[in-house]
């Protein structure tokens, strides 16, 4: 039956040849990790995703990862061939796969950095982060940079180490935990900004905002050859100076103003946050 297979592919490809018709090529694969609900990031995304095929000439799938985990995984062996990351999970990435093709770094409100919150109900009677001693945790993802990682590491400053916390949990994805936080479950969680903004309203109030990091980075496989990685990366660069532009990057975030130039280097200071969490009571 394999060779039948192989044989039957084969003689398409031989039909488009002889036809002067190019065979279809296999669709890019966009990657982006589990941060919203599943759905929600493929309805984000597919913009970018339809606008990446017109420059590829190509289609572009939006794959969202089962964790932060996998994804990192996904584009450090160069499974996938466009990545969507959080700041975390590109160290990360870095740290065990190497430097990847960056081709650009999400703006916000002007702004091209991160900022979460840690956030109580707003009839919390906690005050201060040193309140959460004894206290329930939520955090999203253990790879999550605004979920976990610099939360961590506030708690760390403020002299609560996890040990101290009653509980702490992993719920996957930041809406979880502004849910979880809202219905009691926890007396406090961590959350990027975008997300304590929409929940704010139902009830939430932040207890600290975490220091700015440098926000995400679109980057690609070291397989995709690099004409292509340069015109994906102008196109990125470009789109704040279009109203198609304008709405692809509204569509994945409501504040994203631009995409602007990423190094490597932009995320050294997250890398030192890394260090001092690792050497840090836990």
């Amino acid at each position: 039956m394999h060779r039948i297979a192989l044989n039957i592919l084969a003689a398409v490809a031989m039909g488009f040849a002889a036809s002067g018709i190019a065979a279809p090529q296999e669709p890019l694969i966009l990657a982006v990790h589990p941060y919203l609900p599943p759905a929600e990031i493929v309805t984000r995304f597919t913009p970018l995703a339809d606008e990446l095929a017109r420059i590829a000439g190509r289609p572009v799938t939006v794959r969202v990862g089962r964790n932060y985990a996998e994804h990192i995984d996904a584009i450090g062996t160069d499974s996938v061939d466009i990545a969507y990351m959080g700041p975390v999970p590109y160290v990360k990435l870095v740290a065990r796969f190497g430097k990847k093709p960056l081709l650009a770094r999400q703006e916000v409100n002007h702004q091209p950095y991160l900022r979460g919150v840690i956030i109580v109900r707003q009839d919390s009677p906690l005050r201060s982060l040193a309140d959460l001693k004894g206290k329930r945790f939520a955090y999203g993802d253990p790879d999550s940079t605004m979920s976990h990682v610099i939360p961590l590491r506030m708690l760390q400053q403020a002299g609560v180490a996890e040990r101290t916390l009653a509980h702490h949990e992993f719920l996957g994805a930041h809406k979880n935990v502004a849910l979880a936080v809202l219905a009691g479950d926890y007396a406090a969680g961590a959350v990027k900004e975008e997300v304590f903004q929409e929940f704010a309203p139902k009830g939430l109030r932040a207890l600290a905002t975490t220091p700015p990091v440098a926000d995400h980075v679109f980057v690609t496989s070291a397989k995709l050859p690099a004409m292509l990685v340069a015109s994906l990366r102008r196109a990125l660069l470009q789109m704040k100076d279009t109203p198609k532009g304008q709405a692809i990057m509204a569509a994945i975030h409501p504040n994203m103003t631009a995409l602007v130039p990423a190094a490597d280097t932009d995320y050294d200071s997250l890398r030192v946050i890394l260090g001092n969490i690792a050497s840090g009571p836990r």
